[in-house]
């Protein structure tokens, strides 16, 4: 169909073989009732058997043209008008009444067909998983901040230090933050779907043998700024310094994770045991930090810092979204991973996200490496990484 051509509401709806029939119906029936009408009208029968069918037809006719008449007229005058107000009226508020995830998941069946895969594509949109009326247990952040800060230790070792700030779209009815933190890649791939608690963030460390070293230094470096409501309804801010993390027994993990309870699409049920060197699970209550006796009911607003201990030789480090976020832009401050100050790290921006804003493909130079502005929606698989090489003075651009 190109611009410009004329729809008619309702028309496309049905094959146009039963639309005929349907009008063919409504003439057959408006022409029999017109010509019980003329019999009745000019025939006059003795008794007998013809004047019962007289009589028959006496009472058949009415009916007949009722009927014939009314669905002509509904056929071809009301019905596009009628459907094109219950869509106007109804549709909308039908949607709003539906359970997210009961919306989604016909939409997706009827595109994609019926598949256990699509339910990683409904939570990553929504958020969660959508089981609460008007989205009550997702988790949606309309504006959100990253910068990404890279300082060397030594010449093996580096800090990397992430802020993010979440604005959420409804406040995210929770008392809880978890995080994750992990070097399995698998299980990297696998917490966003299978994490049913809607606040938590995602520590990947690629090598193994640094994984309990980074998250061990890691944990002191956490600091959570929140607004939040109290129970009484009431608008506070908070801020922790130093945050308190508790860890999370290896015989509760299926408390927090789907895929210790059950088969997860292709992924099957994990054990816990055997992810004891690959996991770590810690969380906090919210109300800890939350000043003058009040209890957190709902967060407004989630700011979230950490600082994690990585490989230069690497190459890379990146952030990746836990759960749909809209990103403005995303900045970067690496001058101080060159410890050495003799200019030898030249970086690149690589996004991976619907859609990538970046200016530029070529490495270049700590001082000339741009802010990536993003705008547009990431969820859970998109994010950015940042990548850097070291050049000797013949190899630098």
């Amino acid at each position: 169909m190109s611009a410009g051509d004329d729809v008619r509401l309702g028309d496309d709806a049905r094959p146009p073989e039963l639309r005929r029939r349907v009008r063919r119906l409504a003439t057959l029936l408006f022409a029999s009732g017109l010509a019980a009408l003329l019999v009745v009208v000019l025939w006059n029968p003795p008794s007998g058997w013809p004047h019962a069918l007289h009589r028959l037809l006496e009472l058949t006719f009415p009916v007949l043209l009722l009927g014939g008449g009314l669905l002509g007229a509904y056929e071809l005058f009301m019905r596009r008008w009628l459907a094109a107000e219950l869509t106007r009226i109804s549709g909308p508020r039908i949607v709003e009444a539906l359970l997210p995830h009961q919306v989604l998941e016909v939409l997706l069946d009827s595109i994609y067909g019926s598949n256990q895969a699509n339910r990683d594509v409904m939570i990553g949109v929504l958020g969660g998983e959508g089981r609460r009326p008007l989205g009550g247990d997702l988790t949606i952040s309309t504006h959100t901040e990253v910068h990404l800060e890279l300082r060397a230790v030594d010449r093996e070792l580096y800090h990397l230090t992430t802020s993010v700030t979440y604005s959420f779209k409804k406040n995210v009815h929770v008392d809880r933050f978890i995080v994750f933190a992990t070097c399995n890649a698998l299980l990297r791939d696998s917490i966003s779907s299978g994490c049913q608690l809607p606040l938590f963030e995602l520590w990947f460390v690629p090598d193994p043998e640094l994984f309990q070293s980074s998250v061990d230094d890691m944990l002191p470096s956490v600091q959570l700024r929140i607004d939040y409501l109290d129970h009484e309804g009431g608008h506070h801010e908070a801020e922790s310094a130093k945050l308190r993390l508790r860890e999370v027994k290896f015989q509760q993990w299926a408390d927090y994770l789907s895929f210790f309870r059950e088969d997860m699409g292709p992924l099957p049920r994990q054990n816990p045991r055997q992810h004891m060197g690959d996991l770590r699970i810690f969380e906090c209550d919210l109300s800890d930090i939350a000043g003058d006796d009040h209890t957190v009911s709902a967060i407004e607003s989630l700011s979230v810092r950490a600082t994690a201990l990585q490989n230069i030789d690497d190459g890379f480090s990146y952030w990746q979204a836990p759960y749909p976020c809209y990103v403005d832009r995303i900045t970067f401050a690496v001058k101080e991973l060159d410890i050495d100050g003799t200019g030898t790290f030249q970086f690149n921006i690589a996004p991976f996200t619907f859609r990538s804003n970046t200016t530029s493909t070529k490495w270049i130079k700590a001082e000339d490496l741009p802010d990536l502005a993003v705008q547009s929606w990431l969820l859970p698989g998109h994010g950015v990484a940042l990548l850097w090489r070291k050049v000797d003075d013949r190899q630098a651009t």
